[in-house]
């Protein structure tokens, strides 16, 4: 028998998990129709009917000097979140990625006979192997995105459901460039640069002078490239104060939101490590990731960094298959050197979009239907 469910609470802590989440949305709503979201989320799952609490980016932090620097601030969100839902408990807790926030939390949350679910495996298989007994302990299920991850959580206890990646199913496998090209006032003779800094302001303070300088350099060897630079929700202002240190770069495109149609449209990506790698992939882009951090930050996690590649499609194809330029490496002149590489060998882009094909048709499954499954047999127990 069906368990009855009125209320779901849910905490996606960036733009990603925001879309990631609705993505799932639909599959829990068809099963309980009536269903109440509440949490904390951003405008997609806002979409989708949730009743968000707190901002998401209150929540869209990374790295350990940032994190020491909102820490007041956001343990006040999770302390003040969960004497909420423990005061109205809701029949399942969906934490959306965002491990250091959701897992504590659900961990309380259990401990009071609220089931918890980790929607994203957090990356034990890359870094921070640890956290493993946190995961056991915090949560009764996690809805894995990669394959790898259900074996490997189940070798230490933890249940687990390969529910694929939403991202494969909701990326077309066969992206229509010229309609993209169209939708942002492009040609398709264009050439066009994707540059994405990532959606978190300390990404954006970090990456965006770097990506800019090396668009600078670009446009000294091709006058009229075109970059496209997508802004997540609530950063134009930010930004704009990075563009107009850049005056000699010319026929910038500025795009609030709408980043998917503008990796459909690029014939190369300048991209900040993180989901957006794997977007830009399945969108069979060639790339160049680039990511930089405060200098405490990186040295503490290059020592608890378990595989040689930070970027997911370098990961789950374990190769370099696209370079990576981090921290002391991530310079305009490097990056710009890189995108020029993929500019001029057409037959290494070939290569690569056949590389994407494979991993998109692995990723690919019914995420919504299969992790609307899961849960119930959760909530059944």
């Amino acid at each position: 028998m069906k368990a009855s469910v009125s209320q779901i609470a849910m905490v996606a802590g960036e733009s990603s998990g925001d879309l990631l989440a609705s993505i799932l949305i639909p599959g829990l709503k068809s099963a309980w129709p009536s269903v109440s979201l509440v949490g904390i989320g951003g405008p997609a799952m806002a979409k989708c009917g949730m009743d968000s609490w707190w901002p998401m980016e209150k929540l869209s932090v990374r790295g350990y000097v940032e994190v020491i620097r909102h820490y007041k601030e956001i343990v006040g969100i999770r302390k003040a979140l969960k004497h909420r839902l423990l005061l109205s408990p809701p029949d399942l807790f969906i934490g959306v990625d965002a491990p250091d926030f959701n897992l504590d939390l659900a961990h309380d949350l259990r401990a009071k006979g609220i089931p918890t679910v980790q929607y994203v495996c957090p990356s034990v298989w890359a870094w921070r192997f640890e956290r493993i007994k946190k995961i056991r302990s915090s949560v009764d299920h996690v809805l894995c995105i990669f394959p790898f991850e259900k074996p490997l959580l189940e070798k230490h206890g933890i249940d687990a459901t390969f529910v694929g990646h939403p991202l494969a199913n909701f990326i077309p496998e066969r992206p229509d460039k010229s309609a993209a090209r169209m939708r942002l006032g492009l040609f398709d003779h264009d050439l066009v640069v994707a540059v994405l800094p990532g959606s978190r302001r300390d990404e954006i303070h970090q990456m965006t002078p770097r990506f800019l300088a090396a668009v600078e350099i670009l446009q000294a060897q091709h006058p009229h490239l075109i970059p496209v630079l997508p802004i997540a929700p609530g950063m134009l202002s930010l930004v704009n104060q990075y563009v107009n240190q850049f005056p000699k770069v010319t026929n910038l495109k500025l795009v609030e939101g709408h980043s998917h149609t503008v990796m459909a449209s690029a014939d190369v990506a300048i991209v900040t490590s993180g989901t957006a790698t794997l977007e830009t992939a399945l969108f069979k882009c060639p790339m160049v990731i680039s990511y930089a951090m405060p200098w405490l930050t990186w040295y503490i996690t290059q020592k608890k960094r378990l595989q040689p590649w930070v970027g997911l499609p370098n990961i789950l194809c374990s190769d370099f298959v696209v370079p990576e330029l981090l921290q002391h490496q991530a310079t305009p002149q490097a990056i710009a050197s890189s995108v020029t590489e993929w500019l001029s060998h057409p037959e290494r882009v070939l290569q690569l979009k056949q590389t994407f094909a494979k991993l998109h048709e692995s990723l690919r499954a019914d995420t919504a239907s299969i992790a609307r499954h899961a849960i119930e047999k959760i909530l059944a127990r």
